[in-house]
């Protein structure tokens, strides 16, 4: 057991010096990735023309390898955090735009007609009444995300990308230590569980108005799932 968390010297981190690091790689890039999507969102739901074009470059850029997105990053950011968590930062879009949209417009009109009667503008109107009720939706829309990117920073280690849980995998190779490898996979894992977890608990928290059968997650049929790190 002790070779499990014997984290060799090279990576110049403790074991949890590296979860430290793999979490703001993957969580950090989310973030980004909100509050790019909030905006874009309701540009999409006021012009509603919008939002096919901005689905469709998401989807293509999704579509790009993040090996391939790493290497044609890596001549401008060299082999940083950053390199890493712009393309999860993007991929990230895919999923959080369509999911906000979903949500805005599943609001009723007539609540919609309410709060304008009230005074409320259209930045008050969203901020305050269209979110809330997409709550369940943008939840939804993070789980996936958040899952994906914790899971796609470990490709990082292929550009000698230093932190991230990645690294044991590759030096369980040079050192010969499968026990490197298995503390790589079942960390990931575990991160990507507690994470769903608690954004599962955040929903929770942010909707007691919804009965419990009522939080159930919404559908993303049609849309591309970031679940697969092996891109």
């Amino acid at each position: 057991m002790n070779g499990f968390f014997d984290i060799p010297s090279d990576l110049q981190h403790s074991y949890l010096g590296l979860i430290g690091l793999h979490l703001r790689e993957a969580l950090l890039p989310v973030a980004a990735g909100l509050l790019l999507a909030l905006p874009i969102a309701q540009l999409c739901v006021r012009f509603r023309w919008l939002y096919p074009p901005v689905l469709g470059v998401t989807t293509v850029l999704y579509a790009i390898p993040s090996l391939a997105f790493f290497v044609v990053l890596i001549d401008y950011t060299g082999q940083t955090e950053l390199t890493v968590m712009i393309p999860l930062a993007v991929y990230s879009l895919v999923v959080l735009v369509p999911a906000i949209v979903d949500g805005v417009r599943s609001v009723p009109q007539e609540t919609l007609a309410a709060a304008t009667a009230m005074g409320f503008g259209p930045v008050r109107r969203y901020l305050q009444v269209q979110l809330p009720i997409a709550v369940p939706a943008v939840i939804a829309g993070l789980r996936v995300a958040t899952v994906s990117s914790i899971s796609l920073v470990s490709i990082g280690t292929l550009i000698g990308n230093q932190g991230a849980l990645g690294n044991l995998l590759h030096d369980a190779t040079i050192y010969n230590r499968p026990e490197l490898a298995w503390n790589s996979v079942i960390t990931t894992a575990v991160l990507a569980i507690l994470a769903d977890a608690l954004l599962v608990l955040l929903r929770v928290v942010l909707t007691p108005w919804m009965p419990s059968g009522a939080r159930q997650r919404p559908r993303t049929a049609g849309r591309p799932e970031p679940e697969d790190a092996a891109r």
